[in-house]
């Protein structure tokens, strides 16, 4: 699906952010929670997923620490910041004007 991933690639921040206004999480588990609210239609590639949680961080948009897992691998989790939260409600608020118009430029018009 090329096409749903060009589509889809400029709003990965959103996305995450998304995911995160849910509460704390780690990687592997935000993929899975988009493949899954998609129907594994979608998932984000590990690098491009890390590539936005660093920038993301650099922007202050989330913080990230280390969990206290008492089996299994130690998993970084990543929190939203009140940064994010603006910066989620402004990326929502554009996506749903870029929808609007590209709805309207798309629909036929009756004749």
């Amino acid at each position: 699906m090329s096409i749903a991933s060009d589509l889809i690639r400029g709003h990965t921040d959103t996305i995450i952010l998304a995911r995160l206004m849910g509460g704390d999480n780690y990687g592997y588990e935000i993929n899975k929670a988009i493949q899954q609210r998609t129907g594994s239609r979608y998932e984000l590639k590990e690098a491009t997923l890390y590539s936005a949680f660093r920038r993301m961080e650099q922007a202050g948009c989330i913080e990230s620490y280390w969990g206290d897992e008492t089996t299994g691998a130690r998993r970084r989790y990543y929190r939203i910041t009140d940064i994010g939260r603006e910066t989620y409600k402004s990326l929502k608020k554009e996506w749903k004007l870029a929808k609007e118009l590209i709805d309207t430029l798309i629909e036929l018009e009756d004749k």
